[in-house]
């Protein structure tokens, strides 16, 4: 799989070899640890279908990313801010410390919300009537209202949203997770991305497996058609002939690979053709709406344009995850159709409906299926929006503060986490970095986010760069 094990703290870790020092190679070790250790060390270097064994007490055993790719404005959706409509049209007061923002416009008029907000169910949450039906789950969300982020751009802050970095070419969140805990499908992807138009700014990046084996990388998953490309056979191509050109293949990259034990792209590679094979029969089956009720696909919104193609693809989510996958990505908008800096009342005028049937479609559905208190679902973007005016009705990039909110897989519903400043410019109470929600991420999922390590260039790297805190306040 890539790498050389290692003895940790923890028991079996992965490391890279590429540093080149004395080590003992997986080989050796295997055959020289005995039976009972090399049981434990074959099953986390081959991902058997079970997953590597978790590290603290799982309490999700798949995610679902809604990312509303753009930066979707807090202060219009989950995060009130009454003051706003007092110190309307006027400058940020000199108390705020003036941000440099992406668009100049820190020294701008304060611009109110126009949405109305109420609060829903027995916790109270409020939520704007820009978001109606997913309000009514609002016992079921956990509202992360202090969240900051290092980016001023969209490239660089969807980059760090998903690896951590704003600078590309580590691995995504959901490549941490299939690499710390193996697929619980071996006849699907562990990891897989659906878009609704086209790719998201810095494109596959996003999901891109960075330094660890290429096996961990996303797989994007179309909606439309067959779900990967060429992944049907051509015409007359039997089953039986399939597989042994696979077979064929296998055992000439095994020759080659004689020498060569240690290279990730090469055992990336065997692996994929192998996954492929698996999924030609799975993959369709997965995505295949067919025989799913005409009352479930309404609940989704697929019988309405707007909501329809967010609609199908949280329905797709909700297959995939009944099928063993752990990681789902779905994006909302993307190329950056959230980033408001004109016409606020427009653009999200238009994404909030578009996005909330399908969300609280899947979130009613999941809960019905008993699957909600085992998948941990995300909403949110990159960053959220300024409470100084763009323009005339716009606004412009907020890292400082915005909310996101999570929901089932262990997380405590019906709670704020939490604050931003009066004017929503600022993380002010209980400020959560990208590194500490992804550090919460991986603590759902049963991981310790600085004891899943990659030793690459000399150093042992983890998903939250040797920083980040899990959010205690989330767990339920």
């Amino acid at each position: 799989m890539g790498g050389d094990v290692a003895l940790t703290a923890n028991g079996i870790g992965k490391v890279n070899n590429t540093d080149h020092v004395p080590t003992v190679t997986r080989r050796d070790l295997l055959l020289g640890a005995g039976a009972g250790l090399g049981t434990v060390a074959l099953a986390a270097l081959l991902g058997e279908s079970a997953g590597a064994t978790p590290q603290t007490a799982a309490r999700a055993k798949s995610v679902i990313w809604l990312f509303m790719e753009g930066g979707p404005s807090h202060i219009d959706t989950f995060d009130p801010k009454p003051e706003l409509l007092r110190l309307a049209g006027q400058p940020l007061p000199p108390s705020f410390k003036r941000p440099i923002t992406a668009m100049g416009v820190a020294g701008n008029a304060l611009l109110p919300s126009k949405r109305t907000f109420k609060q829903y169910g027995q916790s109270g949450i409020p939520v704007s009537n820009w978001y109606p039906l997913v309000a009514e789950h609002a016992d079921d969300l956990c509202v992360l209202r202090s969240c900051w982020a290092d980016g001023l751009n969209h490239v660089g802050s969807v980059c760090q949203m998903n690896t951590g970095e704003i600078l590309a070419g580590r691995p995504s969140m959901g490549s941490w997770v299939q690499y710390g805990l193996g697929s619980a499908n071996s006849n699907l992807p562990a990891y897989v991305v659906l878009l609704d138009e086209r790719e998201p700014i810095g494109g596959t990046k996003n999901w891109s497996a960075g330094f660890l084996p290429a096996q961990y990388q996303g797989t994007q998953f179309r909606a439309d058609g067959s779900p990967i490309l060429n992944l049907k056979p051509p015409e007359g191509v039997s089953d039986a002939r399939q597989r042994a050109k696979l077979e064929l293949l296998r055992e000439v990259n095994r020759q080659h690979q004689r020498g060569r034990e240690d290279d990730q792209t090469l055992e990336a590679r065997i692996a994929s053709y192998e996954l492929a094979f698996r999924m030609q029969s799975a993959a369709p089956e997965a995505v295949d709406l067919a025989g799913e009720s005409e009352a479930t696909k309404q609940l989704y919104g697929m019988d309405r344009d707007l909501t329809r193609k967010f609609g199908t693809n949280c329905l797709l989510a909700r297959r995939l995850v009944e099928r063993g996958v752990r990681f789902v990505q779905l994006y909302c908008g993307t190329g950056s159709q959230w980033d408001a800096h004109a016409d606020i009342e427009g653009n999200h005028g238009k994404l909030c409906p578009l996005s909330d049937r399908p969300i609280a479609g899947l979130l009613t559905d999941l809960k019905a299926r008993g699957l909600l208190k085992d998948t941990l679902v995300i909403w949110g973007g990159e960053f959220g929006r300024t409470p100084m005016t763009e323009g005339t009705n716009g606004r412009d990039h907020n890292p400082w503060g915005f909310t996101i909110w999570m929901a089932g897989g262990g997380t405590a519903g019906g709670k704020i986490i939490g604050s931003t400043d009066s004017v929503g410019l600022r993380a002010q109470e209980n400020p959560v970095h990208v590194h500490d929600i992804h550090a919460t991420i991986m603590h759902l999922m049963g991981l310790n986010h600085l004891k899943v390590t990659f030793r690459h260039n000399g150093r042992d790297e983890r998903a939250t760069v040797n920083g980040g805190r899990v959010v205690r306040a989330v767990l339920a």
